[in-house]
């Protein structure tokens, strides 16, 4: 049985996409939401950061067969690019169909059927979580190889640049936008620029970078193969994290979302292919070899721009977007939480949206996460990689296996054409997967082969206990009529002052029946108390019974959790509330001082009897002058 998350904000949309009437735009809502290229800027960062190390993946793989493996630089970036196209097609698609987001998850719950959709629900989960990790450890590596001396402060240097994303991420996607485009842009213009004059050379103009540093060449060269070519494209395909991003977070952009989101993520595979693309002609043009300790981009940034302050630009500008890099899952996670918590597979606390149309627990949970990783890994990138990018190509797979069936469910005009281009990516993306896999799993993949089913399974445990209270609340069912039923409102007091007053008006006004009552603890001087207020409670005499609860144990809530109990048994038919009066300071600080009576009563009430548990707060002013 399904319940429904019952809030306006937090269920996404009909599947319809609104007119761009202008005024929608212009509306409170819509300008939290992000434009084409704000878009760029918050969902990308993931994916335009994956050409710092992309092409390096694929040379150092090469490196083993030699000068000669790094002939297929190009070749195998081309591939890379082949696909690139391929998934930016696919996604494109998928945001048209599915305009409330999901992506793959949303592909494969309609196509696929819930059991897959959970699996790649729960890759994408820790595909997100280990980008955070991953980005931020390769942005504080980046910065720590400039200066040496900040390296025994990593992981406090890895949870700033954590708390930095996390914050600007709770006051909104658009302000993270806003805030992470001209690092964006800054990197790509450098990028394209050190492309677009490498290309203009015939020869490095340095190579001070890559001087005095040990080659990587394999030293004995093993032959070309199918194997080390598969290998190759399995790591440079780490350059593909993020392409999915634009397609989960399309409630995020403004009207027309769907259109808004196609232009973005055909703008990501555009710059994101002409970078590869444009950086492996130059490794081969240049001649380069992957060297220890100098990163291929820094060589290729040296032997295009020289070794001067626009090297140094192109280097600053990558450690910043690595470090940013996270923010692409800060984007793209918590719109999933939501859609997962709107399916009953989280808690629904993950679909509320906050002000700014910012899912302010999803965000805070993935920060939570992360923060937990990058301290267990001690800030070390190396500890991370090898469980990155799994997830992302078990999602890619499925998706593009549940857009071949969509296809052939719609068999729209060009439907084969369609599905013979998404079925030629799922074996693609499906190769990819199997060996990252395998070529990582004795470093550490085997924790995400037994993550995701555990992932899974708690997926379903959150699921079972929302069909069970669903049932318990016979939700979809028309209730019975409402009827009016005795109630006695029990109100705790421990002394009289106008909190006590107040207290007693609003428990006259509640129920049938008001009985107060007090406990007694056992020594003298709880008994003096205790004989002290029934004194005076007959001198005020407010008409109201007082009733003393013995404490033989001096426990306080466990007197009146037994008097609650006397009562509903006595009579079944009645409505027991219990008021509980407390002060709130005007001060923060002041809450300190008070004493935590209520809370105590409270839990022990709420635990133990089915009473209504009412906490009227009594507000004390600030004193003025």
């Amino acid at each position: 049985m399904s319940m429904p998350v019952n809030t306006d904000e937090s269920a996404a949309g009909t599947g319809e996409e609104p007119p761009d009437t202008g005024a929608a735009a212009a509306g409170p809502e819509e300008r939290h939401r992000l434009t084409a290229t704000q878009g760029l800027a918050a969902l990308s960062l993931d994916a335009m950061a994956s050409v710092a190390y992309g092409p390096e993946a694929i040379v150092l793989v090469l490196a083993a067969a030699g000068a000669h493996g790094l002939g297929f630089t190009l070749p195998v970036t081309l591939a890379i690019a082949a696909l690139l196209a391929v998934l930016v097609a696919s996604y494109r698609q998928v945001i048209a169909a599915f305009p409330d987001g999901g992506g793959s998850y949303a592909v494969a719950k309609r196509h696929l059927g819930r059991r897959t959709s959970l699996i790649t629900a729960a890759s994408l989960v820790l595909d997100y979580v280990l980008n955070v990790a991953v980005s931020v450890t390769a942005g504080v590596a980046a910065l720590t190889s400039a200066f040496p001396s900040l390296y025994g402060d990593r992981t406090w240097l890895c949870l700033g640049v954590l708390a930095l994303v996390t914050g600007v991420n709770l006051r909104g996607i658009a302000e993270s936008a806003k805030a992470f485009v001209v690092p964006t842009a800054v990197f790509v213009g450098s990028i394209l620029v050190l492309i677009v004059v490498g290309l203009f050379r015939t020869a490095p103009v340095s190579t001070e970078a890559a001087a005095g540093h040990a080659s990587a060449l394999g030293g004995n060269a093993t032959a070309v193969g199918a194997l080390l070519l598969l290998k190759a494209f399995a790591a440079g395909c780490s350059a593909l994290t993020g392409v999915e991003a634009v397609a989960n977070a399309v409630p995020s952009f403004r009207a027309p979302r769907a259109r808004r989101a196609q232009r973005t993520e055909v703008a990501l595979g555009a710059l994101l292919g002409v970078m590869l693309i444009g950086l492996s002609v130059l490794i081969g043009r240049f001649h380069l070899q992957p060297v220890e300790g100098v990163t291929v981009l820094a060589q290729l940034a040296d032997a295009s721009l020289g070794h001067n302050w626009a090297f140094y630009v192109v280097q600053f500008a990558t450690v910043v977007l690595l470090a940013l890099a996270a923010n692409t899952s800060f984007g793209g996670l918590p719109v999933l939480m939501s859609l997962l918590a709107r399916d009953n597979y989280l808690p629904h606390v993950f679909a509320l949206k906050a002000d700014r149309q910012v899912h302010r627990h999803g965000v805070l949970a993935l920060a939570a996460v992360s923060a937990l990783l990058l301290v267990l890994s001690g800030g070390d990138v190396n500890t991370l990689v090898p469980l990155f990018s799994i997830g992302v190509f078990v999602g890619f797979t499925i998706c593009q296996v549940g857009m071949v069936r969509h296809w052939r469910q719609e068999r729209s005009v060009g439907w084969r054409g369609k599905a013979l281009l998404n079925g030629f990516g799922a074996l693609l993306t499906g190769v990819s997967a199997v060996v990252v896999t395998a070529t990582k799993f004795a470093e550490g993949a085997w924790l995400i082969v037994l993550a995701l089913p555990l992932l899974v399974a708690a997926f379903e445990a959150v699921h079972r206990a929302y069909a069970t209270i669903g049932e318990r609340l016979e939700l979809g069912r028309v209730p019975e009529p409402p009827r009016r039923c005795h109630s006695v409102v029990v109100v705790p007091v421990s002394s009289l002052s106008r909190l006590t007053s107040k207290a007693l008006t609003a428990a006259v006004s509640l129920g049938d029946e008001v009985v107060a009552v007090t406990v007694a603890q056992p020594d003298a001087e709880g008994r003096r108390a205790a004989e002290s207020l029934g004194r005076d409670w007959e001198l005020w005499n407010p008409g109201v019974e007082l009733v003393e609860l013995p404490a033989p144990s001096r426990a306080l809530g466990r007197p009146i959790v037994t008097y609650v109990r006397e009562l509903s048994d006595r009579h079944p038919d009645t409505r027991v509330t219990v008021l509980i009066p407390e002060v709130e300071p005007a001060h923060l600080w002041q809450r300190l001082l008070q004493n935590q009576r209520g809370a105590v009563v409270a839990h022990a009430v709420r635990r133990d009897t089915d009473a209504v548990i009412c906490r009227l707060r009594f507000r004390i002013a600030a004193q003025t002058g």
